[in-house]
Order: structure tokens, then sequence, then C-alpha cells
């Protein structure tokens, strides 16, 4: 598991949340950084790289034993990785996580196991992380704030995965979440970038809807 590498952005003020952006498997916290074209101006943000390496110059956020479905002691260790940084780092701020792919599914974690510890969470064309180690029981995330956001023409995540997500999410899990569907490619559109914005924005409490 390798060190923290993070790019941070310059915080716009002394009480601004943080956005923490969280990359793809096999990106970094380059590309992880992308991302923040997408958080309002009000948030400061910290691309992280994620703690396991898959060589050359590959990261990812756990190891999987299929596309989607981490490994429990890998998504554990990781897991205790993330709190350990958040203790030193931002023990105290208001926390959004925000994953792309493999690290919306560790978002996902993030959430899962501890609804309320962070002010919300975004999964961007990922996937919950079902049957790793974490509650997905009905009601798990009763009082936590979720965007989901995927592509019916997603070729990348498993559809079974993205349908299941989808329920869950909306139906059972007891969040408060914004969910979006729309077509196009693996990555992020100008309507979820959109749709993402305003969720931000309603959650820091500058919008009175979302």
């Amino acid at each position: 598991m390798s060190g923290t590498h993070a790019l941070w952005s310059p915080s716009p003020s002394p009480d601004a949340p943080l956005a923490v952006l969280l990359h793809g498997r096999g990106a970094d916290e380059h590309s992880g950084a992308d991302l923040a074209v997408h958080i309002p101006e009000s948030y400061q943000t910290v691309a992280l790289r994620g703690p396991v390496s898959l060589g050359s110059g590959r990261y990812t956020w756990f190891e999987n034993q299929g596309i989607g479905r981490p490994r429990p002691e890998s998504l554990a260790s990781s897991l205790a990785w993330f709190h350990d940084w958040r203790s030193r780092e931002a023990p105290s701020r208001p926390v959004v996580v925000v994953g792309f792919s493999g690290g919306a599914a560790f978002a996902g974690a993030v959430v899962l196991e501890s609804p309320t510890s962070v002010l919300g969470a975004a999964l961007l064309y990922g996937t919950v992380p079902f049957d790793a180690g974490l509650p997905t029981d009905e009601g798990q995330l009763e009082g936590a704030r979720v965007f989901h956001a995927q592509s019916l023409d997603d070729e990348v995540m498993p559809r079974d995965l993205m349908e299941r997500t989808w329920h869950y999410l909306r139906l059972e899990s007891g969040a408060n979440v914004v969910a979006m569907r729309t077509s196009g490619p693996h990555e992020v559109s100008h309507e979820v970038s959109l749709g993402l914005q305003r969720w931000l924005a309603f959650i820091e409490g500058r919008t009175e809807e979302s």
C-alpha cells in the first residue's frame, strides 16, 4: 500500500467544505484532479492517489475479485488508510467524497461504513460495493446524502451491478438520493456535471433545492 499522494486546490475560505476526489481504477491523483472542474468554487478540492498500486504508475482503491467487486480485506485496509489520512489532514472539516468509476465504489464504501461521517457522497459512473464486508441492509444509509449518476450506454461497469446499485440507492438504502441516468460514454457528461454542481451547492446550504 502506497503512502499518501494528494493534489490540493487553494481554499476559497477558512471554513470551506472539502471535496475529496477519487479517481477511477488504473489512474492516479492527476486524473482525479480533473474532476475539480465539476466542483463549485466554494469548495476546496483534494485529489487523492489510491493506496493500492497496479504497477506502471497506475493505482486503485482496492483489489478486485471482478469488475466492481472489491475484496473485503483489501477494502477494509483502504478504508483504514482513508480514515488515517482524514484524521491527519481534515479532522474537523465537512467532507464530501466524489468518486468516479472505481473511485465511486470507494466513495460508496466510505458512506456505507459510516453514513453521517461525511457531508455527502457522489458516486459517478460506478456502483455500490456489494458483498464486500460492508452492510447494505435496507435503511443502512439513513441520514446520508448521496448523488448517483450512471449512463445507460456504459460499457465499462457490469450491467447487473449498475441495476442493483440504482435500485438499492433509490428504493432501499434510506439515503436522501439525487439520481441521474443519462446516455453517452463512461465519462462525466455536461448534464451530470451541472446536476452534481447543483447538488453540492444544495448540501453546502447555498441553495434551497437540488
